[in-house]
């Protein structure tokens, strides 16, 4: 099983993936690791990226996916997937799972103005918002957790709704 803990940045989907992960005993990733450095630059400066920014992005991802589908891996992911074709172009079988961290746009920027040392910042959370297509449970395999919680109370909700608890 993939699960793929997506949402706007600043949502929490590297602290909430390392915490699942870590619980699971399941290795973990993180998407940004896929950009190529172009794109970190257009991030890095409060650029959004635009789809074709991201078509080379999402082909890594599929692949990767794809790869670790193959070996029998199960991962979690951390990735934006902020629209429903980069969920589809993602969802390479159904053994992909989408988690969508969902908060409040306040609330985000207040937790991005708080973080440090990270490439994307709040300059971009307009633009993410804008772009954000909220998935829906079927047919995207998608649960939706609400981010004002702590990451263990988030996380342990992630596990009850994927039935991993």
């Amino acid at each position: 099983m993939i699960v793929i803990v997506m949402g706007v940045t600043g949502a929490g989907k590297s602290t909430v993936g390392h915490l699942l992960a870590e619980q699971l005993g399941w290795p973990f990733a993180d998407a940004d690791d896929f950009h190529p450095p172009a794109n970190v630059e257009k991030m890095r400066h409060g650029i959004p990226l635009t789809d074709v920014d991201r078509a080379p992005w999402l082909q890594r991802l599929r692949t990767q996916i794809a790869t670790w589908i193959a070996a029998g891996k199960n991962v979690v992911l951390a990735c934006s997937a902020l629209k429903r074709t980069y969920r589809q172009a993602l969802a390479a079988v159904p053994d992909v799972h989408f988690v969508y961290l969902k908060g409040s746009a306040a609330l985000i920027a207040e937790r991005l103005r708080l973080r440090h040392g990270h490439f994307a910042g709040q300059q971009i959370l307009a633009g993410q918002f804008a772009d954000l297509e909220e998935p829906e449970d079927e047919p995207e395999h998608a649960v939706t957790v609400n981010i004002a919680s702590t990451p263990q109370e988030i996380v342990t909700g992630i596990r009850q709704k994927l039935g991993l608890a």
